[in-house]
């Protein structure tokens, strides 16, 4: 068991106090807060940074919701190999024989390529011009996933599948049909059966299209027309299977424990959950290549960790671990930028926050 505590402004440790100058960073250049957990020899501590909202004192509380954008692929993914372990799901079956006439290459795309991102599927997000005035038009609007499918369906594969990897939520939003077709519940109603409520995960939702984060949270932004706006109420429909939950650092925290230690999985899948494409395939942040909605990252001092990041209107987040789980790390930022501008200074001050923490592990 952990032992709650927080970083206090006269500890001499100097990782701790590096770690602390990162987060602070973050809100002079691009946030409006941050919150990160780290847990490390029994011992679990919080940073926080910014404020709660904008116009008001409040710090940013460290037990607060947030969306985790495309961590939900991590819930995902282990769902998808919870059926496999149950004989449900072939990883290496096409697509056409589960969801016939959704994908006319579903003949050539298999349920291995949609988790590792090799299906070579057209990401619809790409479809949609850039946040800003569009997101403002279309925050409360429900997208449906099958028609957000048929929008990449509707062209052709960039590449061959199983040829390399292109980061597509589209993939995601496929596999949560998926779900749907092999147990005849949502994916959102598996994941609540399958591991919300088996690990008491009472501060996670898959909000549907509900626009509120509930409970204590901290308030998200986006830059448009220069201008901070509040973007923390949206229907969050659009990123689906692919990033729509919400949930908490300590909530998080459990998943991952449950994770990497197998009470979520049988070691035959957790296997192929880590059974990664070509690291040279990747180009993302930290990134040793890409498993099956869980990927290894290697920190600035060598250290590896699997797990996941990601980002939506308002909000970045990444969890990580040790496979033995007993080094941990999760975060949320809420965000003030145009998402444009998240390359960049932004980014490499949020890798620099994560290898700061990675540092006190």
């Amino acid at each position: 068991m952990s032992i709650d505590t927080a970083v206090k402004p006269e500890t001499k440790d100097p990782k701790r106090i590096k770690l602390q100058e990162a987060v602070d960073k973050l809100t002079t250049v691009g946030a409006a807060g941050a919150q990160f957990r780290i847990t490390t020899g029994g011992e679990t501590f919080t940073v926080h940074a910014g404020v709660r909202e904008f116009g008001r004192d409040e710090p940013v509380p460290t037990d607060g919701k947030f969306r985790i954008a495309c961590i939900t692929k991590v819930f995902v993914s282990t769902v998808i190999l919870q059926l496999v372990g149950e004989g449900k799901v072939d990883l290496d079956k096409p697509m056409a024989e589960y969801l016939p006439g959704l994908l006319p290459q579903g003949v050539q795309v298999t349920v291995r390529n949609l988790l590792q991102h090799t299906s070579g599927l057209y990401n619809h997000a790409d479809a949609f011009q850039r946040p800003g005035d569009r997101f403002e038009r279309d925050r409360h609007r429900h997208f449906d996933a099958e028609k957000l499918v048929k929008i990449a369906a509707d062209k052709p594969l960039n590449f061959t599948p199983g040829s390399t990897f292109e980061y597509s939520n589209t993939n995601y939003i496929v596999l949560g049909l998926l779900i749907r077709a092999v147990t005849g519940r949502s994916y959102a109603e598996e994941i609540r059966a399958r591991i919300i409520e088996p690990l008491g995960l009472t501060e996670t939702v898959l909000p549907g299209d509900d626009p509120n984060i509930p409970g204590v949270h901290a308030r998200g932004y986006m830059k448009i027309k220069g201008k901070s706006v509040d973007v923390t109420e949206m229907n969050p429909s659009e990123a689906c299977s692919a990033g729509e939950m919400i949930s908490t650092t300590k909530d998080l925290d459990t998943f991952l424990v449950a994770l990497v230690t197998g009470k979520l999985l049988k070691p035959e899948q957790f296997e192929e959950m880590k059974t990664t494409v070509p690291p040279e395939w990747v180009t993302l942040p930290m990134s040793n290549g890409y498993g099956l909605g869980f990927m290894p990252l290697v920190t600035s001092r060598g250290l590896s960790l699997w797990g996941h990041g990601g980002g939506i209107p308002g909000y970045a987040t990444f969890i990580g671990s040790t496979l033995d789980g007993r080094q941990r790390l999760e975060s949320s930022i809420t965000l003030d930028i145009d998402p444009d501008d998240f390359s960049g200074v932004f980014e490499d001050a949020v890798v620099d926050a994560i290898n700061a923490a990675a540092d006190c592990l």
